[in-house]
């Protein structure tokens, strides 16, 4: 009779699923040394997807970049102290000039230029004015010194010349007077021989009329008189004396005069 065998489970004998036991448990891939696990499919989409954002977000802010580089530079503005960062201030936008207020200010400009030019035109004309009032009024006093002197001086031995000169610094009734009495007082001088000579003390202008060409003058006069004994009379008078402009220049047109007192030697 034939032995019957025992059968021998071998323990590396495959189980249902056609794999020994233990090498269903740890026949798991291993990681090598230094790698890492593979992401899934799904982490790699997520992965792509963000990187897509990031690049929409990167040409975003190069554009805002580009639009800042535009704009005109921050300002900064330093620190009242206490070692702190100056803060950049956004420079304020430039208004628009207004050409209506340019124009108004070029013409009040212009405006107080003028005023300035015509105030000075003004004083100058004044002090001009003034001035030539100033020489008129000189040449009527040189002019009514040295008549009133001619008619107040009177010499025998040249009554003629001396007379001729009364004429020529009379003017109106002053040289109708000297006309109709000039015989009279050519006899009276050569009859007593005498000689009077004039003196202008002082005289002031009281009146001048530019445009009637009129002018009054007030003078202290001193007239010596010699007669044909040789004796001296020394009078002190006090005269006003008219005097109109003429071709030939300013002529006395009447003469009155008031003593004022007198001495004899």
């Amino acid at each position: 009779m034939a032995e019957t065998e025992t059968p021998v489970v071998d323990e590396e004998t495959p189980d249902e699923t056609g794999l020994p036991r233990e090498q269903e448990e740890t026949d798991e891939p291993e990681a090598e040394p230094g790698s890492e696990p593979q992401a899934d499919a799904s982490d790699d989409d997520d992965a792509e997807v963000s990187d897509a954002a990031d690049a929409v977000g990167a040409s975003d802010e190069s554009d805002d970049e580009s639009e800042d580089e535009d704009e005109d530079p921050p300002v900064e503005v330093k620190g009242a102290g206490g070692g702190k960062p100056p803060a950049l201030e956004k420079p304020r936008p430039k208004r628009p000039r207004d050409p209506v207020r340019g124009v108004a200010l070029v013409l009040a400009c212009a405006a107080a230029a003028w005023a300035g030019f015509a105030s000075w035109s003004w004083y100058d004309r004044a002090n001009d004015e003034d001035l030539r009032f100033a020489e008129l009024r000189d040449q009527v006093r040189q002019s009514g010194e040295q008549a009133i002197v001619n008619l107040n001086t009177l010499d025998y031995r040249t009554v003629g010349p001396d007379l001729k000169v009364w004429r020529d610094s009379s003017t109106g009734a002053q040289y109708d007077h000297v006309v109709r009495g000039g015989a009279e007082f050519e006899q009276q001088v050569t009859e007593l021989k005498t000689v009077s000579k004039a003196k202008v003390l002082e005289l002031a202008v009281s009146e001048l009329d530019e445009h009637a060409g009129k002018a009054r003058v007030i003078v202290a006069i001193q007239i010596t008189v010699i007669d044909g004994e040789g004796k001296t009379v020394v009078k002190l008078r006090r005269q006003v004396a008219e005097l109109t402009r003429t071709s030939a220049g300013w002529k006395v047109s009447a003469l009155e005069e008031a003593p004022v007192g007198s001495s004899g030697s």
